[in-house]
Order: structure tokens, then sequence, then C-alpha cells
């Protein structure tokens, strides 16, 4: 009979909330390369099949037709911009990779988890800082926050799992000859 709380176990549900929590990075990350082909298909949307939201959420719709206007001419007159968007995903994508680490070896590398989560807790601070700055409505802001807050939960419950892990594997110190 196994135990569900034993090391196995916990290395298989730690590994679980993993590969969801790097899918969503992931995904997070690869969404920012086609961002004018993306915020075109949201606008439009809006002003078509989804126009109950839109009549709904009047500003959300403002929103996106601006940042649409914003991002085409940027894509027209100066498509080096949306270069900073390439590095976006880009990172997306390294950070994800940095758990292939904790995939491995949960307990040795549970920095990244660590690491992974004071990133989620940066976003509230950038987003109350530079979105008044850029001039992005507070409303949206707070989606932007939405994402730190809710990457974090996975991750605190990784986190909470290595530290069960690590106690249940922990071997008595090898004698040091003196």
């Amino acid at each position: 009979m196994s135990d569900s709380n034993g090391p196995r176990a916990l290395l298989t549900r730690i590994r679980y909330w993993l590969v969801l929590f790097v899918i969503c990075l992931v995904l997070s990350g690869v969404t920012a390369f086609p961002l004018v082909t993306e915020v075109r298909f949201l606008d439009e949307a809006l002003e078509s099949w989804a126009a109950p939201v839109a009549e709904l959420f009047p500003g959300l719709a403002e929103w996106i037709a601006r940042v649409r206007g914003g991002l085409t001419l940027a894509d027209e007159q100066a498509p080096y911009l949306l270069y900073g968007t390439d590095w976006l995903a880009f990172a997306h994508l390294v950070i994800a990779v940095a758990f292939y680490g904790v995939y491995r070896d949960p307990v040795r590398n549970i920095w990244v988890v660590e690491f992974g989560m004071i990133a989620c807790a940066g976003i509230v601070p950038l987003a109350l800082i530079c979105g008044p700055i850029r001039g992005i409505p507070f409303w949206w802001s707070v989606i932007d926050m939405s994402f730190g807050v809710i990457g974090i939960l996975p991750l605190l419950v990784v986190r909470r799992m290595i530290k069960r892990l690590e106690a249940a594997t922990v071997t008595a110190p090898a004698a040091v000859p003196a």
C-alpha cells in the first residue's frame, strides 16, 4: 500500500504543479510575440460577436481600441519598438526553462521557486509605479497585478510541498573524521 503523503507522492505532486506553472508561463510568453495580431482580433471581436462585453465595459473597449491604434502605428512606423515585447516573451521562456532544475531536484533547486515568487511579488509595485507613468488605466494595472497574485499561488503550494519533501527525506549527516 503506497503512502499518499510519502516522498514519491510529494515529488509527483510537485512536478504536476511545476508543469502547470511552466505551461502558463510559456503561454503568457509566446502570446507576446503576435501582439499586434492578437489585439486586432480582440478589438474586432469587441466590435462584433463580443459586442455585449464592450457594451457592459465601455472603458475596456475604448482601451483596447486605443492600444490597437498605438500598436498598429508602432508596427507601421517604428516596428523596432515591438522588439521590446519580443524580449518580454523570450524572458518568459527563459524563466520557464529555469524550472526544469526544480523538476529534476526540487529540494536542491527550491531557490528557483523562491525567485519566481519574488518575481511575482515584484509585478505589483511595477504595475503601481510604471502604470501611471505610462498612462495605463488603473483597472488595467489591477489586471496586470493579478498575474503576479495568481502566479504566486502555485509557487507557494510547490514551495510548501518541497519543504515537506525535504523533511521527509532528511538523512542523518555522515560522521566527519576528526
